[in-house]
């Protein structure tokens, strides 16, 4: 079967519910780095987080059918797997290898005060990424005045005296660059 170009995670899960190699191949390809990275967060380990990575697709693989969209999205799906798999590897360890040979960090990943959400922490950290890639491909003069505005917190106003450009030139770079941003990140959210 072909892949359509740039399928949505729900369409890809219906097609490897039907037995579609291909569409477990793109979902792997979409998400398994930041699995990975979420589980040598804990783990600590090249090879443990490889295992994390390559069960978590296997299960995909057999249970992909059992997703339902009204319960949540894919990417939460896949990370209360991963979550699954890590909180089983690190048990293993601490029964074949003794609790000091594994990072401590392990232990935050179960869930012990609403406050701590690893799920929403890693898909922020997966946007500021991407944020950033998007930042890096707006005009320096566009990119300047989003940057004193959004991340040093000026005015439209001290960003015009700080830099010596008029008030109106500041808002509409300001303007134009957060639509170049949304533009990308909003072709991003449909790979």
């Amino acid at each position: 079967m072909q892949i359509p170009p740039n399928p949505d995670d729900v369409s890809l899960l219906t097609r490897i519910s039907q037995g579609d190699q291909a569409a477990l191949s793109a979902l792997y390809d979409r998400y398994a780095k930041i699995i990975y990275a979420f589980a040598f967060k804990s783990l600590r380990s090249v090879e443990e987080s490889e295992e994390v990575v390559m069960d978590v697709f296997a299960q995909v693989w057999r249970i992909g059918d059992r997703y339902d969209a009204q319960k949540g999205r894919v990417d939460t799906w896949l990370f209360t797997i991963a979550r699954s798999r890590i909180l089983d590897r690190v048990r293993k360890l601490q029964r074949t290898q003794g609790a000091t040979t594994f990072s401590i960090d392990a232990l935050e990943i179960q869930p012990q005060a609403d406050s701590v959400d690893l799920f929403e922490e890693a898909f922020i950290a997966e946007r500021r990424i991407r944020m950033m890639a998007a930042m890096k491909t707006l005009p320096d003069e566009q990119r300047l005045v989003i940057e004193l505005a959004y991340y040093q917190g000026l005015s439209h106003s001290q960003i015009a005296a700080q830099t010596g450009i008029s008030l109106g030139t500041v808002k509409t770079r300001i303007r134009l660059g957060l639509n170049k941003l949304k533009s990308i990140l909003a072709t991003e959210e449909n790979w």
